[in-house]
């Protein structure tokens, strides 16, 4: 069942779900809009190896006067909200159609899993031909939260648990592959 904005208010005022900072005016109907924190990343290798540990990446700050995302590039940002599920609450992430409207997909991958705490890593993809500039502090994704039909009973601790900032991929750890720095 999708939560409304009364179920997610309830939630919040009983302190069993957690988004900071949050801004009344965020809390739709059925979603909760997120905004672009400053932090983005980008992959600097001409080649990707899952096993290979972790990958050479160039993380910027957005500067006040936005990022551009050129044309058929990727980058990792976050949210600015650090959010915590509930261990009966599992949460979407889903792009704005304004900004899909633009040819900005935007993704986590799509699923938030029940008892997450973090924020939340978001893939950029600009499929347009031209340039796209983002700002940090806007409107950039919505979680849409469901109930499960009892807590779950391996609430999420993996690898991206507590994170903080655009994180890079950690696949290599599905492999037992050590981290290289």
């Amino acid at each position: 069942m999708i939560l409304s904005d009364r179920s997610i208010k309830r939630l919040i005022q009983e302190g069993r779900l957690s988004i900071e900072p949050l801004k009344e005016e965020n809390i739709q109907a059925s979603s909760i809009d997120l905004t672009l924190g400053e932090d983005v990343i980008f992959y600097r290798v001409d080649f990707i190896d899952v096993k290979a540990g972790v990958l050479p990446v160039e993380r910027r700050t957005i500067p006040e006067e936005g990022i551009v995302i050129e044309p058929k590039s990727f980058l990792l940002a976050t949210t600015l909200e650090y959010i915590r599920l509930p261990e009966d609450i599992t949460a979407f992430v889903e792009g704005r159609s304004s900004l899909g409207r633009l040819g900005l997909f935007i993704e986590n991958a799509g699923w938030v899993d029940a008892g997450f705490e973090g924020q939340i890593t978001l893939e950029l993809y600009n499929a347009n031909s031209v340039p796209i500039k983002l700002y940090k502090g806007m409107k950039i994704c919505q979680i849409v939260l469901a109930k499960l039909d009892q807590p779950a009973e391996r609430p999420y601790r993996g690898k991206y648990f507590g994170q903080r900032g655009a994180t890079p991929s950690k696949i290599f750890v599905d492999f037992g592959t050590d981290s290289k720095p």
